[in-house]
């Protein structure tokens, strides 16, 4: 069953103009109809959905157009999986970092209010 434009956007809860932006950069290959309709397929579908997951996860659409274009180069996705676990471990490390960060601002602001609480009860209020 085809997909049109609409659909898939509905579907994902995405606007048409993200799904036309992801046309314009070759992520997705949609056939036309007679109508000049934009027409997606299962393989546009599956793409979508690759899309939207690494986006999620924080990649780059060039990171994930190349991941992309990797499986289309080698069908047994051997490099496309070399090259997601390559960009995933870059991921895992600015999200340590992120996280080691938020941690010690976590750690500062407690401290700040344990000091503000004993000043306010040093003052008798």
């Amino acid at each position: 069953m085809p997909y049109t434009i609409s659909h898939l956007a509905k579907e994902f809860n995405i606007t048409t103009r993200t799904i036309r932006y992801y046309e314009e950069l070759h992520l997705l290959h949609p056939e036309r109809s007679e109508s000049g309709r934009r027409v997606f397929s299962k393989s546009d579908i599956t793409r979508l959905i690759l899309i939207l997951r690494g986006k999620r996860f924080g990649f780059t659409l060039e990171e994930i157009k190349e991941m992309i274009q990797l499986f289309d180069q080698d069908r047994s996705g051997k490099k496309q999986l070399e090259k997601t676990i390559e960009y995933g471990n870059l991921r895992i490390e600015e999200l340590s970092y992120y996280i080691q960060e938020l941690e010690a601002m976590r750690s500062e602001m407690e401290d700040l209010r344990d000091e503000f609480i004993k000043k306010l009860k040093g003052t008798g209020e």
